[in-house]
């Protein structure tokens, strides 16, 4: 293979295993939620061809459940059906078709599974629950843990026989193996509990017989967490030690490092880091298990590294300084099946960036419903939602959009992929709208990547874009358009307070953050990421800020995967919680809030500045007027804040939407 000029360590193949791999990157094991009555479907056939098709040069399929009891929801795909296997034949039919290799994981969740769904309880090492809110497990009998390892066998067995190039068996992220392995969930007096050998017996059985069912032939791996992140847990030099173990008992062709446990705590919020986790944090955590396997005996197994690899640059860096053999990137696969393909090409400038949000994967995850993505609305509908430039319209029509922020910007640049005529009406005198706050906020300033990308595609498409442009009767009566997409945002409102007057809303305060003083309270009356995100930016910017949650909790919408490690870093930052309190007035630099708990209750605090915003009123505009287009018809279609405040995530899914229907 010709050396690639710009990643020339990336673009070279590697054996891992039995498996010849074109490059040296891989798609990591992510969850879905694809499944239908849990099994492999259309739509997992269809997502993995796309990133096969977009040169990833190994996928690895989710976690495929290896015994009933650890199933949790319909969603989750299991191996040990037969009729799973022609089911996960086509799909390694398909990524093998675009050139790609197809491994599978293979996992029992333990505690982790949903009882009410199996009917049954869940199953772990001790009745030890994974958070405070989740019941005790069921301590597995020695006769269950056989039952279990045998399973593994039989569904990696059925994987090879699907026709997968290789297995890799989950033993991370505070599943089962890892509930045994790791002394804060193994409490076991048994063989298989108390010291580190008896709690490392499990993980050597389940490899072992693995590897005997498949033989030495095929190939077979591991995914360890190097550190759980948790106090009384598996450490990075505990788990050197265990992964030498594990390499010197039995052949294993290679180990996919990550780290952290499923555990109601910190931990889990470093599993899928979002854009306040620096990737550099987890580097050196690959790099310490790949220096452990140094003076093993016989051939080395390869090293894979995950988490937060958001470009190629990215991974060449790494496998350049021999930090690993393979870089696994999911997110950014989400975000776009094709960035192997296009950094191969030359045209990284086209790649739909990851911006490390989790809105559309991980918290989707938690509501149990299937991945998205706020960059890329059509991951998960490959099938239906081709590339625009794929999919151009039958007739070109003349398209208004009004409003330029991420909603309007993405409606306005599908419309023009797909072969229209459009111009975008910007009222401000830059494109982004709300979302151009966050350029201020350092730990939310990723999202300018997604502004910068859609700009582009504006530009490459030909978009006409007019800024300080309003939307008045006047103008509208003069435009040629068959369809007007609205996509005019939501006014801000601060709630009404007591004395007279409003609380300032979050633009106000990011405007002139000067102006707010020392002491600033903010009320999250809206559980997303904006209040939060303003009040840790305050915080960092010196001022003592107070955070207070008539819900009793700030970002009660924001999923485990971040809202853990939100609050350690407010925690850090000393930013103070109120729950259970509601703003009622401020002035003379005191603010008054009612005790919800109690009836008739007030205190004071001081307070130079209060932060109150409410959902933001849609901008309605001209839309309904009867007069808006004198006597033309058109087709109107109305996209994100102007018919309900909510996120980007909806507002740029349903610009994109928007732009795929005219």
């Amino acid at each position: 293979m010709a050396r690639h000029d710009r990643y020339p360590h990336v673009f070279q193949p590697i054996r891992v295993g039995a498996t010849e791999i074109r490059n040296r990157i891989f798609v990591p094991a992510h969850t879905t939620n694809f499944g239908e009555n849990n099994l492999p479907s259309d739509r997992h056939l269809a997502y993995h061809r796309a990133r096969a098709a977009g040169g990833a040069g190994l996928i690895i399929f989710e976690g495929i459940r290896v015994h009933r009891s650890s199933l949790g929801r319909q969603q989750g795909v299991n191996g040990y059906e037969r009729e799973a296997i022609p089911r996960f034949r086509r799909i390694a039919e398909a990524v093998q078709g675009e050139g790609g290799r197809l491994f599978g994981q293979i996992i029992h969740l333990g505690r982790h599974i949903d009882g009410n769904f199996a009917r049954m309880p869940s199953w772990s090492a001790s009745s030890i629950p994974w958070s405070a809110t989740a019941p005790a497990p069921h301590p597995m009998t020695l006769d269950e843990i056989q039952m279990v390892v045998d399973a593994h066998a039989e569904v990696a067995s059925n994987l090879i026989e699907a026709g997968l190039d290789g297995v890799e068996l989950q033993m991370a992220h505070g599943h089962l193996i890892q509930q045994f392995l790791s002394p804060a969930s193994n409490k076991r007096e048994d063989i298989y509990g108390g010291s580190p050998e008896n709690r490392l017996r499990f993980a050597k059985e389940a490899l072992q017989a693995v590897r005997a069912r498949l033989g030495s032939d095929k190939t077979l791996g591991i995914r360890i967490s190097a550190d759980e992140f948790l106090p009384g847990g598996l450490t990075l030099d505990e788990m050197c030690g265990i992964v030498r173990d594990l390499v010197d008992g039995c052949q294993v062709d290679f180990i996919n490092v990550s780290h952290s446990a499923y555990h109601g705590s910190y931990t889990v919020s470093t599993q899928m880091a979002d854009m306040a986790f620096q990737r550099s944090q987890f580097q050196p955590l690959t790099r310490a298990i790949r220096a452990a396997l140094e003076g093993l005996d016989g051939p080395l197994p390869k090293v894979m590294t995950v988490c937060r690899y958001q470009t190629v640059e990215h991974a060449e860096e790494m496998i350049a300084s021999d930090g690993a053999d393979l870089v696994g990137m999911a997110r950014a696969h989400i975000a776009d099946p094709e960035i192997v393909a296009k950094a191969h090409e030359g045209r990284e400038i086209e790649t739909t960036p990851c911006i490390g949000c989790n809105q559309g994967c991980a918290n989707m995850l938690a509501l149990n419903l299937a991945i998205t993505c706020l960059t890329n609305p059509s991951a998960g509908r490959e099938a239906d939602w081709p590339a625009p430039a794929l999919t151009r319209a039958d007739k070109a029509r003349r398209v208004l959009v009004v409003g330029g922020g991420p909603g309007g910007m993405e409606a306005a640049a599908v419309a023009a992929e797909r072969g229209h005529s459009v111009t975008l009406w910007e009222r401000s005198d830059r494109l982004g709208g709300a979302l151009n706050w966050t350029r201020r906020m350092p730990l939310r300033v990723e999202f300018s990547k997604l502004l910068e990308r859609q700009a582009a595609r504006l530009a490459t498409a030909d978009v006409t874009v007019s800024l300080e442009t309003v939307a008045t009767s006047e103008r509208l009566a003069d435009v040629e358009a068959d369809t007007v997409i609205w996509a005019t945002g939501a006014e801000a409102l601060g709630q009404d307070l007591r004395s007279g007057g409003r609380a300032l809303t979050l633009e106000d305060a990011l405007a002139d953050t000067e102006a707010l003083g020392d002491q600033v309270i903010l009320v999250d009356q809206l559980g997303g990421w904006s209040v939060v995100s303003v009040a840790e930016h305050l915080a960092d910017l010196g001022k003592s800020v107070t955070l207070v949650a008539p819900s009793g909790t700030p970002g009660w919408m924001i999923s485990m995967y971040s809202s853990f490690a939100l609050r350690d870093r407010l925690r850090r930052k000393n930013v103070r919680i109120i729950g259970h309190h509601a703003l009622v007035d401020h002035k003379d630099d005191a603010v008054t809030l009612c005790d919800l708990s109690l009836e008739g209750s007030e205190i004071e605090l001081p307070a130079t500045s209060v932060v109150s915003p409410l959902q933001g009123q849609p901008r309605v505009g001209l839309r309904d007027s009867a007069d808006a287009a004198g006597e033309r018809v058109w087709a109107q279609i109305s996209v994100g804040d102007c018919q309900s405040a909510r996120s980007a995530l909806e507002a740029v899914f349903e610009g994109h939407e928007a732009g795929r229907t005219i």
